[in-house]
């Protein structure tokens, strides 16, 4: 089953220009999903990061694995979840492997690890043409 941006604008409450989402691909109820993100020159921390050489934060790469295992768990738990939010408990084993740069497209693959009433785990790998850009395990808890 796929998700488009109108499904996952209600799932999670990130808006532009921090919804860092464009689509999920594959998602089986709870357990995985793909989440792409289309990464455009006109994204708004490319001018300052960094002007000569554009490249996409780290940081914004696991927000955005992040947005995706949210929306498998919001997902997952329906009804339950809603009017909850999603938050980071913890970031382990981030490792960075290439750059993520203008025209390039992440494909975020997420896998549930843990997922028992408020706290979820996830192992995520970001891909860019099948080269592995970014890895984690993401933990979070869900939250009024």
């Amino acid at each position: 089953m796929d998700f488009d941006i109108e499904k996952i604008k209600s799932l999670i409450p990130h808006r532009y220009p921090f919804l860092l989402v464009d689509k999920l691909r594959d998602v089986v109820s709870g357990e995985t999903a793909i989440g792409i993100k289309n990464v455009t020159v006109n994204e708004p921390f490319f001018p300052g990061h960094f002007p000569q050489k554009p490249v996409m934060p780290g940081v914004l790469i696991l927000e955005a694995m992040a947005q995706t295992a949210g929306c498998i768990a919001v997902d997952y738990l329906g009804e339950e979840a809603e009017g909850k939010i999603v938050y980071f408990m913890a970031i382990d084993g981030a490792k960075f492997r290439r750059p993520v740069e203008p025209g390039d497209q992440i494909q975020m693959h997420l896998t549930k690890t843990r997922g028992r009433g408020a706290v979820w785990r996830f192992d995520g790998k970001a891909y860019v043409d099948d080269e592995l850009a970014c890895e984690a395990q993401l933990t979070a808890m869900i939250t009024s």
